[in-house]
Formats: C-alpha cells, structure tokens, sequence
C-alpha cells in the first residue's frame, strides 16, 4: 500500500489551485466530459418532471422534520441501538472519533482493518490517523482503493478517482499489485482490483463503514452502495465500526424511502444500487455469520455550529448525492482538488466553514457565479445560492459584531476599507439627493476615478461612471419627445 503522502491542498491555497486548474487543459477535459455524462444519465432517470418535484418536495419535508427533532432523534437513535446490542459513541472533533476508532480496534489488538466508503472518515484523515498508530486501513471501494494507491484525496464524494484516466490506474495497479500485468482493459483492471482486496476481508481485524441513514425508529444503519465491498466490510471481520455525520438520523424507517428513490438517480443516474445494506444488530446466538461486535461513532465536527442558525441548518438538509457538484461550472472547470476540502463543489463551499470556520475557507463561498443551478437540481432543495450569500455576508462582517450566532472565523473577509466603502455606499444610497449630488459630480469628475479599486481590480478593468447617469439620459430622451 503507498504511503506517498496526501498532495491535496489546504482550502487557503484556494486561488492558486484553481488558477493551475484552469491552466491544464486534460483536467478541464476530463471533468467536463465526465460531468456532461452524469448530467445525462440524471436528466434520463426523471423524464416526469412532476414526479421529480414531488419527490424533491417530499425529500425536503423529511429532511426538515427530522432535523426540527435532530436532538430528541439522536437519543432515540442510541436507546435503540443499545438496545439493539449495538455500541453508541460519541465525537465533538475528528481525533475524538480517531481515538475512539482506535481504542477498539487496540483493545482486539488489531493491526489491518478494511473500509467501505466513508465521506466522514475521510474529515478526520482515519487511514493517516491509524496509519501512524500501527493500524493499516485498507479502502474497498474501488475509487476509493484507486486514490488511496496514489496517495490523492478524492476529487468527487461519489466518483473519488473521477480525475483518473485509464493509463493512469493502470500505471498504478501495474506498480503497486504484486503480479499485475499492464492493461488498459477496465473490465481487467477492476478485476485486478478485487483479486488484490478480497484477501483483506478475511484478514482484516475491523471492518469499517459509513452510514447513509441511520433510522431512530428501529435503531437500524442504512448503507447504499454498488460494489459489495461494503456489506464485505460490514459482516467478514468480527467488529464493524460505523461512523458517521450527526446529521443522518432519520425519524422513521419509512422516512428511508422517498430519500433512497430520489438518491441514486442524482448521484449516479441509476434507478436503484446494486446493494441496499440494513444493520441493526451484531451476530445473535445460533447464526452463521455477522461481526459479532457493532460499533456507531457520531461525530459532530462543526455541524452543531450550522445547526443553531436556522437558515443555515439547511446545510445538514443534505444526501450526499453529488448532484450539485456535477451541475456546478466552477467545480465542471477545475475539479475536486482545487478546493482543499473534504467536500468540494458547492456542497464544500457551503458544509466546509462549518468544519474549518472561514478563516481557512473564506474564498469558497465567493467561488460561485450564484446561477442558480446546484439549488436546482438538489434533491432535497437546499438553497445553496443563499446559503453562499449569508456565508459571504459572515466572512465580510465586523469580527467584533455581536450576533446570536457567530459563525467561527467571522469576519475573516473583513477590512476596515472595504467596511467604509460600504458604510459610504449605504449612506448615499439611503438619501436621494446626496445620491443625485454624487452621481452628477461622478459623471463630471469620472476621469480621476481611480485605477486600483480594492478587490475588484484584481481581475476586471476598473469601474468608470458613464459621461451621464442614466437619469440624465431619460430626462434628456424625454425633453425631446
């Protein structure tokens, strides 16, 4: 297993990494070809557009309830599990969830645990975390296994090696698979793939996995996948570890459904996954098979924060489809890696401040032309556009404002400058005649104004009044009618 280390980016170096981005014209290739495909595969998967709103309807009214009852949910949630036989911990920060994932595995003694595929444990860099404690984390999800052979982060939550070309993989399983020969056969390479992770089942100590839906009601973990590798990780090793999102809880396990039906055919254009797991119980007395310990770790990072402000809570509205991201220009033009972040896209620009505050995330929220688009297609209606402009609006306020709740790292965008500008602007504009003043002497005095104007020169020509305001103009066209 490499152990190249990570080449993905901190969110800070924002600018630089798209500026490359947009630079490399195979990068820009790849992506728009394979989003055009993604795009077409969902636009076949909802011919009745009534039935797409209905389901997008419904899918938000489920979302906003169960977030409405997320407190009371959660406790729900670990009264049933226990009761269940499962195993209920909780995480503030990613090492909490690191030291608890690997106290269980020590207390077995373990040394290799396999992975499904698990956006969360990708926040809290897991596999680099039990790396450095003697643990190997094996990832079984072919994207994921891809990128981990490359010592990369995912650039997609749904495709993680969507960036790769074939002769790139194959270059890689050729140098890193004992005995690999070179092929550029995808139907060989992902079963060079599975020949190489299907020993790790039956070695590993611990079987780790994410979690789609984690249903109160009946204290039963919800996992969708295609591969297999996930159920393979879930019932093979003795101990499954789930971890996951405080977010996930739904209410009812027929809450699952409207949610399952419109998910796969806005992340990958499928009717339905090959595999639909449901566990709500370590291995009972008389039966063959099954982990025969169970573990659920909540992890909280950051989400209480968007939780307590009621317009942003509808971050945590999200399914993880993808669906925003493969309709985004920005992300189309300059991938995943650009970002920095665990989630980009616009779903990363909206969930990441809350993980990293906006002082290491200020620039996200501004990468965004607002068209509208990742709300349109979002399966559950978050309102993304509105949910950059508040964030924008946090990042630009004064950090020492008071306000109900403040946002970590507020203010990160704030300049006393800008913060004047602003405050003249406001001024002017609140008072029709300073206005009319201002542009008459705007327009007459439009040769002085000046060449560097903050941010706005640091990419576009300089802004000049016109000769005559536009209110001159209509007087002017109306006088000589």
């Amino acid at each position: 297993m490499s152990t190249h280390p990570i080449t993905v980016h901190p969110a800070r170096g924002f600018k630089a990494n798209s500026h490359d981005a947009v630079n490399n014209p195979h990068l820009r290739q790849s992506f728009r070809g394979a989003m055009d495909f993604l795009m077409a595969k969902r636009a076949a998967q909802f011919p009745d557009h009534d039935e797409l709103e209905a389901l997008r309807t419904l899918g938000e009214t489920v979302r906003q309830r169960c977030l409405a009852k997320l407190p009371q949910l959660l406790e729900t949630l670990e009264t049933r599990l226990t009761a269940n036989g499962v195993q209920v911990h909780w995480a503030e920060t990613p090492e909490e969830a690191n030291a608890i994932i690997h106290g269980l595995i020590a207390a077995r003694q373990g040394t290799l645990a396999v992975k499904g595929k698990s956006m969360v444990s990708e926040e809290t860099e897991l596999n680099h975390y039990l790396e450095a404690h003697g643990v190997q984390a094996v990832e079984s999800d072919m994207g994921e296994y891809i990128v981990q052979l490359a010592g990369e982060k995912p650039s997609h939550i749904i495709m993680p090696a969507i960036h790769k070309t074939k002769a790139q993989i194959a270059k890689l399983f050729h140098d890193n698979i004992p005995a690999a020969p070179y092929t550029e056969d995808v139907d060989a390479l992902i079963q060079l793939g599975r020949n190489a992770l299907r020993g790790m089942y039956l070695k590993a100590d611990v079987g780790i996995s994410g979690v789609n839906f984690a249903v109160a009601e009946t204290g039963t973990l919800c996992l969708v996948e295609n591969e297999g590798n996930g159920r393979m990780c879930t019932t093979v090793p003795d101990m499954h570890i789930a971890i996951t999102g405080i977010e996930k809880v739904v209410e009812k396990l027929s809450d699952v459904v409207p949610l399952y039906s419109i998910l796969p055919r806005s992340a990958t254009g499928q009717a339905i996954t090959t595999y639909f797991n449901m566990i709500s119980r370590p291995r009972q007395p008389g039966e063959l098979d099954g982990p025969r310990e169970v573990h659920l770790v909540l992890l909280d990072n950051g989400r209480s924060q968007a939780y307590a402000d009621e317009q942003l809570r509808k971050t945590l509205q999200c399914i993880r489809c993808g669906a925003c991201m493969n309709h985004c220009p920005v992300y189309s033009r300059i991938g995943g890696h650009a970002y920095g972040t665990v989630y980009p896209g616009p779903i990363g620009k909206i969930i990441s401040p809350h993980m990293l505050g906006l002082s290491d995330t200020q620039d996200l929220p501004t990468a965004s032309s607002l068209c509208g688009a990742c709300g349109e297609v979002c399966p559950v209606r978050i309102p993304i556009p509105e949910m950059l402009m508040r964030l924008r609006e946090e990042a630009a306020r004064d950090p020492e404002e008071k306000v109900p709740h403040p946002l970590a790292g507020q203010g990160a965008a704030y300049t006393p400058q800008q913060a004047r500008v602003w405050a003249l602007w406001r001024t002017l504009y609140s008072r029709p005649t300073l206005y009319r003043a201002f542009s008459w002497l705007a327009t007459r005095l439009r040769g002085l104004t000046p060449r560097r104007q903050l941010g706005w020169t640091e990419h576009r020509t300089p802004l000049t009044p016109a000769p005559k305001s536009l209110h001159e103009l209509v007087r002017e066209r109306q006088s000589r009618r």
